[in-house]
Protein backbone atom coordinates (compact mmCIF):
# COMPACT_ATOMS: atom_id res chain seq x y z
CA UNK A 1 0.00 0.00 0.00
CA UNK A 2 2.67 2.52 0.80
CA UNK A 3 4.50 1.52 -2.64
CA UNK A 4 1.33 2.66 -4.50
CA UNK A 5 0.88 5.45 -2.35
CA UNK A 6 4.34 6.55 -3.57
CA UNK A 7 3.21 5.74 -7.07
CA UNK A 8 0.63 7.91 -6.59
CA UNK A 9 2.19 11.16 -5.70
CA UNK A 10 5.59 10.73 -7.95
CA UNK A 11 3.27 10.59 -11.34
CA UNK A 12 1.48 14.01 -10.62
CA UNK A 13 4.98 14.97 -9.91
CA UNK A 14 6.26 13.75 -12.73
CA UNK A 15 3.76 15.23 -14.94
CA UNK A 16 4.40 18.53 -13.40
CA UNK A 17 8.14 18.12 -14.08
CA UNK A 18 7.19 17.59 -18.09
CA UNK A 19 4.55 20.63 -18.25
CA UNK A 20 6.79 22.93 -16.91
CA UNK A 21 9.52 21.36 -19.66
CA UNK A 22 6.94 21.42 -22.80
CA UNK A 23 5.17 25.05 -21.89
CA UNK A 24 6.66 28.43 -22.72
CA UNK A 25 7.24 32.35 -21.76
CA UNK A 26 7.48 34.08 -25.17
CA UNK A 27 7.99 37.91 -25.04
CA UNK A 28 7.04 40.05 -27.80
CA UNK A 29 10.15 39.93 -29.30
CA UNK A 30 9.78 36.37 -29.38
CA UNK A 31 6.93 36.12 -31.44
CA UNK A 32 8.03 39.25 -33.74
CA UNK A 33 11.02 37.41 -34.29
CA UNK A 34 8.51 33.87 -35.18
CA UNK A 35 6.47 36.51 -37.52
CA UNK A 36 9.28 37.85 -39.36
CA UNK A 37 11.36 34.57 -40.12
CA UNK A 38 7.76 33.45 -41.48
CA UNK A 39 7.53 36.62 -43.71
CA UNK A 40 10.98 36.16 -45.05
CA UNK A 41 10.74 32.18 -45.35
CA UNK A 42 7.63 32.79 -47.17
CA UNK A 43 9.45 35.27 -49.45
CA UNK A 44 12.46 32.90 -49.59
CA UNK A 45 9.87 30.14 -51.60
CA UNK A 46 8.66 32.59 -54.02
CA UNK A 47 12.05 33.46 -54.93
CA UNK A 48 13.79 29.65 -54.82
CA UNK A 49 13.54 29.27 -58.66
CA UNK A 50 15.43 32.32 -59.33
CA UNK A 51 17.99 32.18 -56.55
CA UNK A 52 18.30 28.97 -55.37
CA UNK A 53 20.53 30.01 -52.26
CA UNK A 54 16.95 30.55 -50.79
CA UNK A 55 16.88 27.19 -49.47
CA UNK A 56 19.54 27.49 -47.52
CA UNK A 57 17.72 30.28 -46.04
CA UNK A 58 14.88 28.61 -45.31
CA UNK A 59 17.20 25.98 -43.37
CA UNK A 60 18.67 28.47 -41.36
CA UNK A 61 14.90 30.02 -40.64
CA UNK A 62 13.99 26.22 -39.19
CA UNK A 63 17.13 26.87 -36.98
CA UNK A 64 15.94 30.25 -35.70
CA UNK A 65 12.47 29.02 -35.19
CA UNK A 66 14.12 26.13 -33.03
CA UNK A 67 16.81 28.26 -30.99
CA UNK A 68 13.47 30.82 -30.11
CA UNK A 69 11.63 27.60 -29.04
CA UNK A 70 14.60 26.55 -26.88
CA UNK A 71 15.09 29.59 -24.91
CA UNK A 72 11.47 30.65 -24.13
CA UNK A 73 10.93 26.94 -22.40
CA UNK A 74 9.59 27.98 -18.82
CA UNK A 75 12.09 25.52 -17.07
CA UNK A 76 15.45 27.64 -17.93
CA UNK A 77 17.57 28.75 -15.04
CA UNK A 78 19.82 32.07 -14.78
CA UNK A 79 21.73 31.64 -17.52
CA UNK A 80 19.14 30.48 -20.20
CA UNK A 81 17.11 33.20 -19.09
CA UNK A 82 19.62 35.45 -19.48
CA UNK A 83 20.48 34.09 -23.50
CA UNK A 84 16.83 34.96 -23.64
CA UNK A 85 16.81 37.84 -23.14
CA UNK A 86 19.92 39.16 -25.71
CA UNK A 87 19.69 36.43 -28.15
CA UNK A 88 17.72 38.66 -30.67
CA UNK A 89 20.55 40.82 -30.49
CA UNK A 90 23.06 37.73 -31.65
CA UNK A 91 20.95 37.16 -34.42
CA UNK A 92 21.26 40.70 -36.31
CA UNK A 93 24.03 39.62 -37.70
CA UNK A 94 22.58 36.81 -39.74
CA UNK A 95 18.89 38.12 -40.48
CA UNK A 96 21.36 41.03 -41.83
CA UNK A 97 23.50 38.82 -44.39
CA UNK A 98 20.29 36.94 -45.11
CA UNK A 99 18.83 39.88 -46.72
CA UNK A 100 21.36 39.30 -49.64
CA UNK A 101 20.51 35.88 -50.01
CA UNK A 102 16.25 37.12 -50.70
CA UNK A 103 17.53 39.99 -52.81
CA UNK A 104 19.83 37.72 -55.25
CA UNK A 105 23.55 39.33 -53.75
CA UNK A 106 22.54 42.44 -56.37
CA UNK A 107 20.22 40.74 -59.06
CA UNK A 108 16.51 41.75 -57.69
CA UNK A 109 15.27 45.63 -59.46
CA UNK A 110 16.03 48.21 -56.82
CA UNK A 111 14.01 51.34 -56.65
CA UNK A 112 16.79 53.89 -56.31
CA UNK A 113 15.49 56.08 -59.22
CA UNK A 114 12.26 56.51 -56.95
CA UNK A 115 14.64 57.44 -53.95
CA UNK A 116 16.84 59.73 -56.00
CA UNK A 117 13.40 61.47 -57.30
CA UNK A 118 12.16 62.18 -53.45
CA UNK A 119 16.17 63.42 -53.01
CA UNK A 120 16.11 65.97 -56.22
CA UNK A 121 12.18 67.06 -54.64
CA UNK A 122 13.49 67.93 -51.22
CA UNK A 123 16.93 68.81 -51.73
CA UNK A 124 17.45 69.89 -55.12
CA UNK A 125 20.23 67.80 -55.52
CA UNK A 126 22.26 64.57 -54.29
CA UNK A 127 23.61 65.32 -50.56
CA UNK A 128 25.06 61.71 -50.56
CA UNK A 129 27.13 62.41 -53.84
CA UNK A 130 27.77 66.29 -53.75
CA UNK A 131 28.68 66.72 -49.75
CA UNK A 132 31.66 64.96 -49.67
CA UNK A 133 32.79 66.52 -53.05
CA UNK A 134 31.90 70.25 -51.68
CA UNK A 135 33.81 70.13 -49.02
CA UNK A 136 36.23 67.29 -48.38
CA UNK A 137 37.36 67.17 -44.92
CA UNK A 138 40.39 64.35 -44.05
CA UNK A 139 39.26 64.82 -40.09
CA UNK A 140 35.48 65.22 -40.55
CA UNK A 141 35.64 62.28 -42.95
CA UNK A 142 37.66 60.29 -40.32
CA UNK A 143 35.20 61.82 -37.73
CA UNK A 144 32.18 60.34 -39.29
CA UNK A 145 33.36 57.18 -40.42
CA UNK A 146 34.06 56.14 -36.65
CA UNK A 147 30.50 57.29 -35.94
CA UNK A 148 28.93 54.89 -38.92
CA UNK A 149 31.11 52.36 -37.47
CA UNK A 150 29.69 53.11 -33.47
CA UNK A 151 26.46 51.92 -34.97
CA UNK A 152 27.80 48.17 -33.57
CA UNK A 153 28.74 49.60 -30.42
CA UNK A 154 25.62 51.63 -29.95
CA UNK A 155 23.29 48.55 -30.51
CA UNK A 156 26.10 45.71 -28.57
CA UNK A 157 26.95 48.22 -25.26
CA UNK A 158 23.54 49.46 -24.06
CA UNK A 159 22.31 45.19 -24.42
CA UNK A 160 25.46 44.13 -21.67
CA UNK A 161 25.14 47.07 -19.43
CA UNK A 162 21.34 46.79 -18.87
CA UNK A 163 22.02 42.69 -19.02
CA UNK A 164 24.37 43.20 -15.49
CA UNK A 165 20.72 44.63 -14.03
CA UNK A 166 19.02 42.71 -11.53
CA UNK A 167 15.67 44.44 -13.09
CA UNK A 168 15.39 42.81 -16.35
CA UNK A 169 12.87 45.27 -17.48
CA UNK A 170 15.16 47.84 -19.30
CA UNK A 171 17.01 45.56 -21.37
CA UNK A 172 14.00 43.73 -22.57
CA UNK A 173 12.47 47.10 -23.87
CA UNK A 174 15.51 47.94 -25.40
CA UNK A 175 16.19 44.67 -26.98
CA UNK A 176 12.51 44.90 -27.97
CA UNK A 177 12.55 48.44 -29.47
CA UNK A 178 16.20 47.75 -31.16
CA UNK A 179 14.55 44.32 -32.86
CA UNK A 180 11.39 46.22 -33.96
CA UNK A 181 13.11 48.67 -35.85
CA UNK A 182 15.41 46.16 -37.66
CA UNK A 183 12.01 44.45 -38.68
CA UNK A 184 10.11 46.85 -40.05
CA UNK A 185 13.53 47.81 -42.33
CA UNK A 186 14.20 44.40 -43.09
CA UNK A 187 10.44 44.21 -44.12
CA UNK A 188 11.05 47.10 -46.45
CA UNK A 189 14.39 45.70 -47.53
CA UNK A 190 12.98 42.98 -49.01
CA UNK A 191 9.48 44.82 -50.58
CA UNK A 192 10.91 47.73 -51.63
CA UNK A 193 14.94 47.21 -52.25
CA UNK A 194 17.32 50.15 -52.34
CA UNK A 195 20.78 49.74 -53.45
CA UNK A 196 21.76 53.23 -52.20
CA UNK A 197 24.56 55.81 -53.23
CA UNK A 198 27.25 53.03 -51.87
CA UNK A 199 26.34 51.42 -54.98
CA UNK A 200 24.61 54.08 -57.36
CA UNK A 201 27.55 56.42 -57.73
CA UNK A 202 31.19 56.18 -57.69
CA UNK A 203 32.74 55.98 -54.57
CA UNK A 204 34.93 58.50 -52.61
CA UNK A 205 38.62 57.71 -52.88
CA UNK A 206 42.02 59.62 -52.54
CA UNK A 207 42.32 61.57 -48.94
CA UNK A 208 39.07 61.63 -48.30
CA UNK A 209 39.25 57.87 -47.26
CA UNK A 210 43.03 57.73 -46.38
CA UNK A 211 42.32 57.11 -42.76
CA UNK A 212 41.81 54.19 -40.52
CA UNK A 213 38.35 54.87 -39.45
CA UNK A 214 37.15 55.05 -43.68
CA UNK A 215 39.33 51.57 -44.09
CA UNK A 216 37.83 49.81 -41.70
CA UNK A 217 34.31 50.33 -42.70
CA UNK A 218 34.98 49.90 -45.98
CA UNK A 219 36.71 46.34 -45.18
CA UNK A 220 33.36 45.42 -43.21
CA UNK A 221 31.08 46.53 -46.30
CA UNK A 222 33.01 44.28 -48.74
CA UNK A 223 32.90 41.13 -46.02
CA UNK A 224 29.06 42.02 -45.30
CA UNK A 225 27.14 44.43 -47.24
CA UNK A 226 23.47 43.16 -48.44
CA UNK A 227 22.51 44.46 -51.12
CA UNK A 228 18.99 46.34 -51.09
CA UNK A 229 19.43 47.71 -47.46
CA UNK A 230 19.40 51.42 -47.74
CA UNK A 231 15.72 53.07 -47.28
CA UNK A 232 15.13 53.49 -44.69
CA UNK A 233 18.58 53.38 -42.72
CA UNK A 234 18.52 50.78 -40.62
CA UNK A 235 21.71 52.16 -38.71
CA UNK A 236 19.94 55.50 -38.16
CA UNK A 237 16.61 54.29 -37.07
CA UNK A 238 18.35 51.47 -34.90
CA UNK A 239 20.63 53.84 -33.17
CA UNK A 240 17.97 56.46 -32.54
CA UNK A 241 15.23 53.85 -31.13
CA UNK A 242 18.19 52.51 -29.21
CA UNK A 243 18.98 55.88 -27.87
CA UNK A 244 15.30 56.92 -26.90
CA UNK A 245 15.08 53.60 -24.74
CA UNK A 246 18.18 53.78 -23.34
CA UNK A 247 17.58 56.96 -21.97
CA UNK A 248 14.65 55.77 -20.28
CA UNK A 249 17.09 53.63 -18.75
CA UNK A 250 19.85 55.66 -18.13
CA UNK A 251 20.44 59.59 -18.87
CA UNK A 252 24.30 59.11 -18.77
CA UNK A 253 24.02 55.99 -21.70
CA UNK A 254 21.33 58.05 -23.11
CA UNK A 255 23.49 60.71 -23.65
CA UNK A 256 26.75 58.90 -25.17
CA UNK A 257 24.40 57.24 -27.32
CA UNK A 258 22.72 60.43 -28.27
CA UNK A 259 25.93 62.09 -29.54
CA UNK A 260 26.87 58.80 -31.03
CA UNK A 261 23.53 58.55 -32.94
CA UNK A 262 23.49 62.40 -34.23
CA UNK A 263 27.52 62.42 -35.66
CA UNK A 264 26.24 58.89 -37.69
CA UNK A 265 23.07 60.39 -38.93
CA UNK A 266 25.56 62.75 -40.66
CA UNK A 267 27.94 60.71 -41.30
CA UNK A 268 25.72 57.97 -43.29
CA UNK A 269 25.09 61.16 -46.20
CA UNK A 270 28.81 63.17 -45.79
CA UNK A 271 30.53 59.32 -46.34
CA UNK A 272 28.01 58.43 -49.44
CA UNK A 273 26.37 55.65 -47.89
CA UNK A 274 22.92 56.43 -47.39
CA UNK A 275 20.46 59.28 -49.63
CA UNK A 276 19.66 62.03 -47.29
CA UNK A 277 15.98 60.46 -47.50
CA UNK A 278 17.46 57.77 -45.75
CA UNK A 279 18.92 59.26 -43.07
CA UNK A 280 15.59 61.13 -42.32
CA UNK A 281 13.24 57.80 -42.70
CA UNK A 282 15.51 55.91 -40.67
CA UNK A 283 15.40 59.58 -38.00
CA UNK A 284 11.71 59.40 -38.28
CA UNK A 285 11.12 55.46 -37.74
CA UNK A 286 13.55 55.32 -34.80
CA UNK A 287 11.73 58.21 -33.04
CA UNK A 288 8.69 56.75 -33.52
CA UNK A 289 9.51 52.83 -32.30
CA UNK A 290 11.40 54.20 -29.21
CA UNK A 291 8.70 56.53 -27.98
CA UNK A 292 5.87 53.57 -28.80
CA UNK A 293 8.09 51.49 -26.91
CA UNK A 294 8.61 53.52 -23.88
CA UNK A 295 4.58 54.33 -23.36
CA UNK A 296 3.15 50.65 -24.05
CA UNK A 297 6.95 49.22 -22.40
CA UNK A 298 8.19 46.55 -24.83
CA UNK A 299 8.94 43.84 -21.77
CA UNK A 300 5.01 43.11 -21.42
Amino acid sequence: MVSFRGLDLAEPQQAQVRHRALSRHFFPVDRLLLGYVGVASAVALSRLSSFPDCGWLLLANALVVALVLMVTRSDLGPFGRLVHDAYPILLLIALYASLDILNGGGRVAVHDATVQRWEQALFSGEPSRDWWQAAPSAFWSAVLHAAYFSYYLIIAVPTVVLLRRADRAPVRRFVFAVMVTFVVCYLVFIFFPVAGPYYAFPRPGGPFVDNAAARLVYGLLAEGSSFGAAFPSSHVAASVAATVVAWTASRSLGLVLGAATALLTVGVVYCQMHYGVDAISGLVLGLAVGVGVNCVNGER
